[in-house]
């Protein structure tokens, strides 16, 4: 099956830059340019301006791929956040509150990551004691936080109702 076919020219010419500069041709090409600008040398006399045309290129092939690599690497790396999110939505004792996790604040992740190492090294010290290591434990930050919010909703609906 073929993949939909990206409606942005940027999006098109990214990702076949990508792909063509990522093949073992484009780095042989580029190792022929090198060596047919090193071999130039003595013919230019290794004069100023043969340097600065290598120099010249490279600077602006190089400034160039950097927004090429930023902009597939920003599209992938969505496309696996939303595919990672999808598998915890559809995961039964999945933990819907790591959905779009990415969004969080560095301290919000660092207290969740935490708790996920809690979880790892109770993990490993049961494997080590001969229990298996399988199972979903709770993550009791997260279902700590996702209480504390449906109990303030809750408060905030009765408030309302008191209103009306």
């Amino acid at each position: 099956m073929r993949p939909t076919r990206s409606k942005s020219w940027f999006t098109r010419f990214t990702k076949l830059t990508a792909k063509a500069t990522g093949k073992p041709l484009a780095f042989t090409v580029a190792v022929f340019v090198i060596a047919a600008w090193a071999i130039t040398g003595p013919i230019f006399g290794f004069s100023d301006t043969w340097q600065l045309i290598i120099n010249t290129a490279t600077t602006v092939i190089t400034f160039l791929m950097v927004f090429l690599i930023q902009s597939t690497q920003n599209r992938d790396s969505e496309a696996i956040q939303v595919k990672l999110d999808e598998l915890i939505r559809i995961n039964k004792g999945g933990h819907n509150a790591l959905l779009d996790l990415e969004e969080l604040e560095e301290e919000e992740l660092d207290k969740i990551r935490g708790d996920y190492c809690k979880i790892a090294e109770e993990a490993r010290v049961k494997l080590r004691q001969g229990v298996l290591d399988t199972g979903v434990p709770e993550v009791k930050a997260e279902v700590e936080a996702v209480k504390r919010e449906v109990k303030r909703e809750k408060r905030e609906l009765e408030q309302i109702k008191k209103r009306v």
